[in-house]
């Protein structure tokens, strides 16, 4: 069994007429947004073997507040990589599917709507669960979910049946 976890980074600024989308950084608010969202993490014992996050700044930036907690104990290997940048659930599956599965656990800081709609997808067509229902509401900045994979990564997302969603939990909820 294999645990995955999403995060959408946090609020970033809004972009200035000469900078990038790809540049935008991290509010404030987003700071300690993350920053609450990695304390919940580190209570929860949520600590996962690997990170694949985004290379926008917005992305790297959020990665910093959970290193800043410190949410794990034992470093995870972090892998910043290009194409998860806006990537499409079918691009994020993809990366998944490239792991090893000697990596029981993951965790992918990237954006919207790829990471709100994989997590639709991953949760499947009916959400009995109060955790599965907000999901349907959207996937706020900072949202992180946990699902369980009972498949190799490689079968990841061929049917809903392969992962269920353990938990969501956003900023709001760790006041």
């Amino acid at each position: 069994m294999h645990q995955l976890f999403l995060l959408r980074h946090a609020k970033a600024e809004t972009a200035t007429g000469d900078q990038s989308d790809h540049d935008r950084a991290l509010t404030e608010k987003g700071r300690r947004a993350a920053g609450k969202i990695a304390q919940a993490m580190r209570q929860a014992g949520l600590a996962p073997e690997v990170v694949l996050v985004s290379t926008a700044t917005r992305t790297q930036q959020t990665l910093e507040e959970l290193e800043n907690a410190p949410v794990w104990d034992e470093w995870p290997n972090i892998d910043a990589l290009p194409q998860l940048y806006m990537a499409t659930p079918p691009q994020i599956l993809n990366t998944l599917r490239d792991l090893p599965e000697t990596v029981r656990s993951v965790l992918v800081i990237g954006h919207n709507p790829g990471l709100h709609e994989l997590a639709l997808m991953l949760a499947g067509p009916t959400r009995p669960d109060k955790a599965a229902a907000r999901i349907d509401e959207g996937y706020p900045t900072a949202a992180l979910s946990e699902f369980l994979v009972t498949s190799t990564w490689r079968q990841l997302g061929s049917g809903n049946a392969n992962a269920s969603l353990k938990r969501l939990l956003l900023p709001k909820d760790c006041e």
